[in-house]
């Protein structure tokens, strides 16, 4: 069972590296396909200079990540509240949340307390690892380079990389933008733990919605095509391992149950964070 694990979970995306890089990094297909969304005529991507589209793509689509994590946060911070609120030695307080309203919010956050510190540890994780790659890659976007009427020169990442410092201004390695979208596959692993039946929904949604996030730049002329699948790899090892590290293989890897199946496997015992 372990062994069929790792090699989903681990060789599915290295698989995809293998692929990614050796068709696009390898090959000229990237800028093949940004050939085609660029006007010689105006030295322009046309896209580019839709304020709407730039509005809608890029700045609104933030909403879904950005609120995701701030609710994992909030709900982090709520989860220590009710444990400090004692019903047993203060029934006062504790009746009074209950008349509020509040208090079943409370437990809910103190039930979940691991589950919201993952999806801020696991946002926090990609994040990392995505700035880190930029700023040691530094490989300047489409837009920014001589190829498309800018004054940076076209580098692939390999050529430039370096382990201990930066290497240079450029940001655009992997896509950032698809990033944001791919992070929310750390809720994905969330419902892999309590075995959800809608876990593959997540899954699917949250590599679709990393796809139109990081596709949208690539109509712009801020990434290459090869960017957001980079992004996707990464984001997807990231949250993995931190899955690994917060729940356990053994937990991620269980079928998803049934409704009733999953009552009886909840009230299982388990270690508390």
């Amino acid at each position: 069972m372990s062994a069929r694990f790792y090699a989903y979970n681990f060789g599915i995306p290295l698989f995809c590296a293998a692929v990614v890089f050796l068709m696009f990094d390898m090959t000229n297909i990237d800028i093949a396909f940004s050939n085609l969304l660029f006007d010689p005529l105006t030295n322009t991507f046309p896209l580019d200079k839709i304020h709407f589209f730039e509005t809608l793509t890029h700045k609104w689509a933030r909403i879904i990540p950005n609120w995701t994590a701030e609710i994992a946060l909030v709900g982090a911070m709520l989860s220590v509240v009710w444990p400090l609120v004692n019903p047993q030695k203060r029934p006062g307080l504790a009746g009074f949340l209950e008349r509020c309203k509040v208090a079943p919010v409370l437990r809910f956050a103190a039930d979940h307390r691991r589950d919201f510190l993952f999806v801020v540890v696991a946002f926090a994780v990609c994040t990392g690892v995505i700035h880190f790659l930029k700023a040691h890659t530094s490989v300047y976007c489409p837009i920014e380079t001589t190829l498309y009427g800018g004054k940076m020169a076209h580098i692939e990442w390999y050529n430039n990389f370096q382990l201990f410092h930066e290497a240079g201004d450029g940001r655009c390695w992997p896509g950032g933008h698809a990033s944001g979208g791919f992070t929310m596959l750390a809720l994905y692993f969330a419902a892999r733990r309590y075995q959800w039946r809608f876990s593959s929904a997540l899954l699917w949604g949250s590599l679709l919605l990393g796809f139109v996030y990081g596709t949208t730049r690539v109509l712009q002329g801020w990434h290459y095509m090869s960017h957001t699948f980079w992004a996707g790899i990464f984001v997807w090892l990231a949250c993995l391992l931190t899955a690994l590290a917060f729940y356990g293989r053994a937990r991620l890897e269980l079928p998803v149950l049934s409704k009733r199946e999953r009552q009886v496997f909840s009230a299982q015992p388990e270690a508390t964070l």
